[in-house]
């Protein structure tokens, strides 16, 4: 027996942008493991080394939660990539300074990222590409730049083993 299911009237946008964000969350994942390093530590390297910034405005940009930075920062001065250091502007504040092979570290792993990305890109033909980035980028500086309140936290769902 089949229940009147209702007609979609347009494509499963949630489904599409959260299969290939995911797919390429894996991919990136993978290929920063080769220099030990996860998107997290790419993400504050890069960024700390931008200008001086505190732990709370890299987490801010990397879309973090304490727990998840200081574990992050945690793991990067265990490795010998960055530091806690007090502020040059406000003695109250630590900032996360970038060590010279934190610098190198965060070279190579740019250098990956471009190229995860640059291989997902080339799956589309060039001009398909260009539109394709204009319309994310107009998406996330337009309607979909701000998440809104939600009474139920949203959740992911886990990655089952194959």
């Amino acid at each position: 027996m089949t229940a009147m299911v209702p007609t979609r009237t347009e494509p499963d946008l949630s489904f599409l942008l959260d299969r290939t964000g995911h797919v390429l969350r894996t991919r990136m994942s993978a290929a920063l493991a080769e220099i030990g390093l996860t998107a997290r530590m790419h993400c504050v390297l890069v960024h700390a080394l931008e200008e001086e910034r505190t732990q709370i405005q890299l987490a801010e940009i990397g879309d973090m939660d304490k727990t998840t930075m200081v574990v992050t920062v945690d793991a990067l001065e265990e490795a010998g990539l960055a530091e806690r250091r007090p502020s040059s502007t406000d003695r109250r504040a630590r900032i996360i300074a970038v060590t010279e092979e934190g610098a190198r570290a965060a070279k190579r792993s740019q250098e990956i990222v471009d190229r995860v990305h640059a291989e997902a890109l080339a799956a589309l033909p060039g001009d398909e590409r260009e539109v394709f980035l204009r319309a994310l980028n107009r998406l996330v500086t337009g309607h979909l730049a701000d998440p809104v309140e939600s009474p139920q936290q949203v959740r992911r769902a886990r990655q089952r083993g194959k």
